[in-house]
């Protein structure tokens, strides 16, 4: 299985879309500085993930997510998520 995650920093509020077969040991990279794009940018907590059957799926909606429509979407889905979590 592989899965596209979304974190949120915990100081600056800003969010990172990726894909792993291996969440929590991938959150522990991005917090650890051990991945490039997130070095150095404090704690990230995960707000969201989906799951898929292979790593092609999986890399295909996170480019979706990460496009121009993608983000539209993916302000949704924060938005649920967070109602959902307040509730």
């Amino acid at each position: 299985m592989y899965f596209v995650y979304i974190l949120r920093n915990v100081t600056s509020g800003r969010h990172y879309t990726g894909h792993t077969a291996h969440v929590t040991q991938r959150v522990g990279q991005h917090n650890h500085g051990i991945t490039r794009t997130t070095k150095n940018r404090g704690q990230w907590e995960m707000l969201y993930q989906e799951e898929y059957a292979s790593r092609s799926e999986a890399m295909r909606r996170e480019k979706l997510l990460k496009s121009g429509i993608g983000r539209e979407e993916l302000k949704r889905i924060l938005e649920r998520n967070a109602r959902s979590s307040v509730g």
